[in-house]
């Protein structure tokens, strides 16, 4: 009996982690990383000290949840790189990219976030934000990307990408498509109209109120 207590609390142990990291992923995809720790906690079903014991800060769960994510997030980008023409590999790595973080907000939130703390976190999104760079250099001495793309425009198309709000998982990928093709024409050197994605079922736009004109 005392010989398999220490080996059912290890088990136990391992179920309530499981249980705490699927309540978080399901949290931060669905509602970003503002979700409180406590509210993690109900959703597992498990007690706040107990989440604290696992995973003492947010930054930690939030790095432990979204490992999967960050390692997909870099098979996308080595596959990008090894592609032997470098604008069609970047324009894999636009529309894989958007729809990875289409699929779940708070991989989003956290691959945007600096988590100075979380230094295992930053220095993945870093290396990936620096091979990236990498492959758009190449695209663009091949003459494919424009010449005046920095960086800092795929950051700029991560977070308008982040603002799609769809009525389903489903809508939210394919709005994504249809948002990294624009993307994309716009990145290129010299564009070319190509036809677009099917246009996706979204929310309808909430009307405003009517302004007064000053004359």
């Amino acid at each position: 009996m005392t010989d398999r207590l220490p080996h059912a609390l290890r088990s136990d142990a391992r179920d309530n982690r499981e249980l705490i990291l699927d309540a978080a992923r399901r949290a931060f995809a669905a509602e970003g990383l503002d979700v409180p720790m406590r509210e993690i906690a109900r959703r597992a079903g498990v007690g706040p000290a107990t989440l604290y014991r696992r995973f003492p800060t947010k930054e930690m769960l939030v790095t432990e949840a979204f490992t999967g994510q960050m390692r997909a997030c870099h098979a996308i980008v080595d596959e990008g790189l090894a592609d032997p023409d470098p604008w069609h590999g970047f324009c894999l790595v636009i529309e894989k990219i958007c729809e990875l973080h289409a699929r779940d907000r708070g991989f989003t939130a956290a691959f945007m976030s600096a988590f100075p703390n979380a230094l295992d976190f930053a220095a993945d999104r870093e290396h990936a934000l620096s091979s990236i760079a990498g492959l758009a250099r190449r695209a663009r001495d091949a003459g494919h990307l424009r010449s005046d793309f920095v960086l800092d425009d795929l950051i700029l198309m991560l977070m308008a990408n982040s603002g799609i709000r769809a009525t389903s998982p489903a809508a939210a990928v394919a709005a994504s498509r249809r948002f990294a093709a624009f993307a994309i024409q716009a990145f290129q050197a010299f564009p070319e109209v190509s036809p677009l994605p099917p246009v996706p079922r979204l929310p309808p736009v909430p009307r405003l109120a009517p302004v007064a004109l000053i004359s």
